[in-house]
């Protein structure tokens, strides 16, 4: 008897900065899922937010041709339930079973979509609406973390308004809470893939990196800068999650920037077999610990250093991490024994046990 393919909406694209990295994890899904287990329907985004359904390879996906395909479709998401699927231009309706949301980034990954996927009464793979706004708010997650014990970074926090108003005063502040210490880091409070982050060594350096942040996210962040290994694991599971082997990020850049991260070939990244004893567990279960506390499901991807005095500390914690071939997330659990297509296998199981 012929298998009945479970019918999967592919979410991509998005208006975030972040929409190059969600097409080319949905063209890697698309070239590594089990065709004969889904019915794909790939329902793209572009940069002005305009939804379409199109039928593009995943090479065409990678590289954008997608949007100027002649049979995209006009389509979105329904927030009727009783359509539980997507709805075309022309009033046709499509019916379908999950949805795999890998869309990156602001109005993918931070409760927007999952909200709307809520209303709509689809399943979807990853954290839901609740767990992902909170984990996209890097401030959020560290008062999470401090509930539970676990050492992070100093950091204070501005905003876009606060400091338009009063710069030299909110400068002259940040540098009291830091003792007068350079370098910093500067960051949007919820933006990923390291968008709008500078490192900034003086006064002027930490006015200009405020701007940059701020014209991405009304909050921001300034922490300390921890001289250390960058450390990340990958979190997998629903209600008994389980950790990965920890990776390591071994950056071309001064930092692990976007660059960094997506054009430099000299960056690269490990399993990282050569930890202190003890410190691979303690990350782990941290990030486990984290996992559970903010409610996320399905996947997430946490990022730690490890100091110079091989203190572990924690940094983010990513709902919606990278998933091309060449992404850590996917790296991680390959050295543990979960080839790619089985991942997305168990994602999508994930997804389905949350109906």
């Amino acid at each position: 008897m012929e298998q009945t393919k479970l019918k999967l909406v592919l979410l991509f694209g998005g208006t975030s900065p972040e929409h190059d990295v969600s097409c080319n994890s949905a063209a890697s899904v698309l070239r590594n899922i089990d065709m004969t287990k889904y019915e794909i329907y790939a329902l793209g985004i572009t940069r002005e937010g305009k939804w379409m359904l199109t039928n593009a390879s995943p090479d065409e996906i990678a590289d954008h041709r997608w949007e100027k395909k002649l049979g995209n479709k006009e389509a979105t998401i329904c927030p009727d339930r009783r359509v539980h699927g997507i709805r075309l231009k022309k009033g046709q309706e499509i019916r379908v079973d999950v949805v795999f949301d890998i869309i990156h980034g602001q109005f993918g990954e931070d409760g927007t979509m999952q909200g709307l996927l809520d209303i709509a009464g689809l399943p979807y793979v990853g954290a839901g609406t609740l767990a992902s706004a909170c984990c996209m708010d890097k401030e959020v997650t560290r008062d999470v973390a401090r509930r539970l014990g676990i050492k992070f970074a100093a950091c204070y926090t501005t905003d876009r308004f606060g400091f338009s108003q009063a710069p030299e005063k909110e400068l002259a502040a940040i540098e009291e809470f830091f003792g007068g210490k350079y370098p910093l880091f500067v960051k949007p409070a919820s933006d990923g893939s390291s968008v709008g982050i500078s490192k900034v060594r003086n006064q002027m350096e930490l006015f200009e990196g405020i701007k940059l942040a701020a014209t991405e996210d009304f909050k921001i962040l300034i922490e300390e800068a921890i001289v250390g290994r960058e450390l990340e694991v990958a979190v997998l599971g629903n209600r008994t999650p389980h950790a990965s082997p920890v990776g390591e990020i071994l950056t071309a850049n001064e930092f692990y920037d976007y660059d960094a991260k997506y054009s430099n070939p000299a960056s690269k990244t490990r399993v990282a077999d050569d930890l202190p004893e003890g410190k691979e567990k303690e990350i782990q279960d941290d990030a486990v610990e984290i996992f559970k506390i903010l409610g996320c499901r399905g996947l997430a991807r946490a990022d730690f250093f490890l100091s110079k005095d091989n203190e572990v500390v924690f940094s983010e914690i990513n709902t919606l991490p990278g998933f091309t071939n060449i992404s850590l997330y996917p790296k991680l659990w390959e050295a543990a024994g979960i080839e790619y297509r089985d991942l997305i296998d168990k994602l999508i199981e994930f997804a389905m046990e949350e109906i």
